[in-house]
């Protein structure tokens, strides 16, 4: 975890916490990746930044993963952990906490919240009958399920009668339409899971089973400890247990609200009902925003442990390198909708974008600042190329107003318009050409300096999604400096690169893939 900043506006995002009955799958690894785009744009603005991740622990799924095992399932658990922290790892994750559903700090945090609701006298006890998913957790009604199997899973749920603890979650209907329709429209994004989310609303609103008593895995309910708390309530509880509701009043004041719950569409209800309601019941402010983002696909199935249909992003990772799988995703798939993997397609995107694109730019660039200005970039005494400074000035904006909008896709598109643009005046300009004649040096120094300036500016917008490689081109150039230097405003001027800065020709960034 980073040192913490203690100035600047804050932002706080969470991801989804994941079960730990097997290990992360490209589908789970997309969500990281996105947060983590999101988290390093925001330091990139200078924005006091805290990224929440972390482990749902106490699903039945994991009991009975140990079980199979032959392994204590908190064993289990911290080897999980480890495995998990790997994956984050290799990808670059940089989240600055990491939750656990077992961690005492949490166990505090829940039964406080708990007890909270109960004194709101929104707990009654009841007996629950109905269908109970184990995959996914969760409780369906008969309407919910198709041909009568899970509507994820596809596999046929369980019926479950056992005496229960009841969240009133129906006397919210009302204050939860107010907080999506009037309140803050924002709530909920995109536009099409508010509309679903609205329209299970306007349909009505059962109570809610918020604990079990047929399984003693989990947190004790603080007002009766025979039973434990469902893992869906315990679970959505770790955003403010991670912020330090319990234990770090400071951090807590500091983060809380959460700016940003980026979740699977799949989980909306959870995310979008229950868990506003649970806060409005307990008197706990908010979060600003969730975002709904869709699934990968493999040839238009859904990724799924349990289906079988999952890759492992670090056979990806270790094969392609951790920043073009991260590319690839953010590039590739809109957050607000589905989108589909391949392998030719990434290798497509990998050899025209980063190979030839990118890569290659860099290449040629430092090779010609090393041939014709012995490895130093020098800043020209007269330069007329406003066309190529306008573009920057128009590339940034635009990338600053989709990566605020979450169109991260549309934010790179605008970076690889300045990239093309600094491509075609090297064929335009042709270096090699004024290298031969003395009279044009002080116009090959200009457009050497201009293309060294356009790869730093295209450098930093490009280090939210490929945090290595940026770092390895911005090194190349001369301009190493560790990331929480990196700064927005750096990008905003041009020609802020030193006299007499020395290149470091390096390998090749992506060296294309045959």
């Amino acid at each position: 975890m980073r040192q913490e900043k203690k100035t600047g506006r804050k932002f706080y995002i969470t991801t989804a916490i994941d079960y730990v009955n097997s290990k992360p799958h490209l589908g789970t690894a997309y969500e990281k990746i996105v947060a983590d785009v999101i988290a390093r744009y925001h330091r990139l603005l200078g924005d006091d930044t805290f990224f929440l991740m972390g482990n749902d622990e106490h699903s039945l799924n994991v009991a009975a993963k140990a079980k199979e095992l032959g392994l204590d399932v908190l064993e289990y658990c911290d080897q999980m952990e480890e495995e998990f922290r790997r994956v984050w790892e290799r990808l670059n994750i940089s989240f600055d906490d990491f939750i656990r559903t077992t961690e005492k700090r949490h166990e505090e945090t829940v039964r406080d919240v708990l007890s909270r609701v109960y004194e709101k006298g929104d707990i009654y006890q009841g007996t629950y009958e109905g269908w109970y998913c184990v995959s996914c957790e969760a409780f369906y009604r008969d309407k919910d399920l198709i041909d009568g199997l899970c509507p994820l899973h596809q596999k046929k749920p369980v019926w479950i009668s056992e005496k229960n603890y009841f969240f009133s979650l129906s006397k919210y209907e009302k204050p939860l339409l107010k907080l999506i329709e009037e309140e803050n429209p924002d709530f909920i994004r995109p536009e099409i899971r508010k509309n679903e989310i609205l329209s299970l609303i306007h349909s009505g609103l059962e109570d809610v089973s918020l604990s079990r008593s047929s399984t003693h895995w989990g947190i004790p309910l603080p007002f009766d400890p025979n039973n434990v708390v469902y893992v869906w309530f315990d679970a959505l509880i770790n955003y403010l247990s991670g912020v330090g509701y319990a234990t770090d009043k400071e951090r807590f004041e500091r983060y809380w609200p959460a700016d940003l719950h980026l979740i699977g569409k799949d989980i909306t209800r959870f995310h979008c009902v229950i868990w506003p309601a649970i806060l409005m019941s307990a008197g706990i402010e908010l979060p600003k925003s969730v975002f709904a983002h869709g699934f990968i696909t493999i040839s238009g199935e859904r990724m799924s442990k349990t289906l079988g249909t999952a890759l492992d992003p670090l056979e990806l990772a270790d094969k392609y390198h951790a920043d073009a799988v991260r590319y690839f995703l953010i590039r590739e798939i809109p957050l607000d909708r589905d989108g589909d993997f391949s392998i030719e397609r990434f290798r497509e995107r990998f050899n025209a974008e980063l190979a030839n694109d990118y890569g290659n730019l860099l290449s040629r660039t430092i090779t010609m600042i090393e041939k014709y200005n012995q490895g130093r970039i020098i800043p020209p005494k007269k330069d007329d190329d406003e066309k190529l400074k306008a573009k920057a000035v128009e590339v940034i904006e635009r990338y600053r107003k989709r990566m605020d909008a979450l169109e991260l896709e549309e934010g790179i598109k605008a970076i690889w318009e300045l990239l093309r643009a600094a491509n075609l005046y090297i064929d335009r300009e042709k270096p090699w050409e004024l290298a031969k004649q003395q009279a044009r040096r002080e116009r090959l120094t200009a457009v050497l300096y201009n293309l060294a300036e356009s790869l730093r500016k295209i450098s930093i917008l490009l280090y939210p999604v490929m945090p290595e490689k940026t770092s390895e081109a911005l090194a190349q150039l001369g301009l190493a400096k560790p990331a929480d230097e990196l700064s927005i405003k750096e990008v905003e001027e041009w020609g802020t690169i030193p006299a007499d800065t020395r290149v470091r020709k390096g390998g090749h960034l992506f060296p294309r893939l045959s």
